[in-house]
């Protein structure tokens, strides 16, 4: 494992080393707004698949991903649904994004089951002000961004959290320090025009 400590390092060597080891197929540990997350790229099958198995996910627990705009939607959304996107859906993005809203969205076919766990479904978002945020905008595709943990155990808000749980599972960790922690983020199915709250989180959302 690479261990590649921010506040000793430019950030552009950073983002540049864990852009090329997500391409490469590796998992690479870096710090959000609230915790540590867990990235593979998202169209890479073996990557996931091994990522659920350092994580012991369930296989009917999708994997969320980040990107770094709304523009990079067409990449993982059904076509139709993005010609046709609900008006609430859009004016929920210009408000939260960046920042802790998690949308449910109708994927394109193509996408692992490991993203959508076969609901047809996956969830995404635009992380807040962090690397996370950096990365996902440089990147310029989306990946996972689930928590940096065994399934069931409590998400890391440290890199020797990190370490303790996968060792030399991981390709290559990112330390930020200690992140914030708080509260998850907001969960909104917004796959048709009646949006859904499935989880309450961190963005005050009001769904009319």
């Amino acid at each position: 494992m690479i261990h590649i400590i921010l506040k000793n390092s430019d950030i552009d060597k950073a983002i540049h080393k864990s852009v090329s080891a997500l391409e490469d197929g590796g998992v690479i540990a870096y710090p959000t707004e609230t915790f540590y997350g867990l990235g593979v790229k998202f169209d890479k099958h073996n990557s996931l698949k091994r990522l659920y198995a350092l994580k012991k996910r369930p296989g009917e627990k999708a994997m969320p991903l980040i990107i770094g705009g709304i523009d990079m939607l067409q990449q993982i959304a059904l076509d139709d649904w993005l010609r046709h996107m609900p008006a609430q859906a859009k004016a929920l993005m210009e408000r939260f994004w960046p920042g802790p809203l998690t949308l449910l969205i109708p994927a394109k076919k193509e996408l692992s089951e490991y993203l959508t766990a076969g609901t047809g479904k996956v969830a995404v978002r635009v992380p807040g002000d962090s690397f996370a945020l950096h990365l996902a905008q440089r990147a310029g595709f989306p990946f996972t961004a689930t928590s940096a943990n065994i399934s069931g155990m409590p998400p890391a808000d440290n890199a020797d959290s990190v370490i303790k749980y996968f060792r030399d599972g991981i390709d290559l960790l990112i330390d930020g320090g200690k992140t914030s922690g708080g509260l998850p983020s907001t969960i909104v199915d917004v796959s048709d025009d009646k949006l859904r709250i499935v989880r309450k989180g961190a963005a005050n959302v009001n769904i009319l």
